[in-house]
């Protein structure tokens, strides 16, 4: 089986990336109004139309805006759990095509295997996702995606399911001290962010991808950057370490303001 792959946005302002499995394409969150995910589809070459469904994490906008444009796509289904999904629903006037999921538990879709995991995030059930195809042959090797962002720590859940895949998206919000520094946010709201609920700062996330055992990961996107209190080139600098500490798997940083981030197929990673 063909994984390919692509962030389309991830940031505080929005949050949405393309999975391209045999015969089906889906979109991890929908952050996005539905005619920018539109344009930024079209950038990739492809379209609305084309999506057969979309995985949500949770419901804060800058991951489930575009739901609201839905009602021009009904062809589209909206996996989500049940807490997520009637929270979502309850700020819209139509009723998407729901596909209710029990947080934990596997399941099918199109020739996915799809796992959503708990995450410590302040939504009513946020998750993250575990994305898995092919039959784990010699001419269909098993290659997976897992996209862990919006958390506040991670949980030995957590550091189980994404060790398994080939390509993992995890969260690099914050630089403690920009955060400490920033004028424009409130003290509750930083304390918010720095929170066990809140989101990964740049040390947290450093120190995931240095202690984990025996990953399988080929590449990590570091993604959902803070305009504010983050910066790529520091990203990119604080985890240059990883080389010293025999860390080997590519690495990627999504730029916050300029959108789309490079494609990759799991064949070749």
């Amino acid at each position: 089986m063909c994984l390919q792959f692509r962030i389309l946005g991830s940031s505080s302002s929005g949050n949405a990336a393309l999975l391209t499995a045999a015969g089906c394409k889906i979109l991890i969150d929908a952050g996005f109004s539905a005619r920018k995910l539109g344009q930024m589809l079209e950038q990739c070459g492809e379209s609305l139309a084309q999506v057969d469904a979309i995985f949500l994490t949770h419901e804060h906008s800058d991951h489930a805006a575009g739901i609201k444009g839905l009602r021009r796509h009904p062809h589209i289904k909206v996996f989500a759990n049940r807490e997520t999904m009637q929270a979502v629903q309850s700020r819209l006037t139509f009723r998407p095509n729901w596909q209710v999921f029990e947080t934990g538990r596997s399941f099918s879709f199109c020739d996915l295997e799809v796992t959503a995991f708990s995450v410590p995030h302040d939504a009513y059930d946020p998750v993250g996702y575990l994305f898995e195809g092919g039959e784990d042959t010699l001419f269909s090797p098993r290659r997976s995606v897992a996209w862990a962002t919006d958390l506040g720590y991670i949980p030995a859940n957590v550091s189980e399911k994404i060790r398994h895949a080939d390509l993992l998206v995890l969260e690099a919000n914050h630089d403690t001290e920009m955060l400490e520094k920033d004028e424009r946010r409130p003290w509750s709201l930083k304390q918010r962010i720095r929170g066990r609920h809140g989101h990964l700062s740049n040390d947290a996330a450093l120190d995931l991808l240095s202690e984990v055992e025996s990953p399988r990961w080929k590449h990590v996107c570091l993604a959902h950057l803070s305009r504010d209190c983050n910066d790529v080139g520091l990203v990119e600098r604080h985890f240059s370490v990883l080389r010293e500490r025999g860390r080997s798997f590519g690495l990627s940083v999504i730029d916050p303001v300029n959108g789309i981030g490079p494609a990759y197929d799991l064949a070749t990673l």
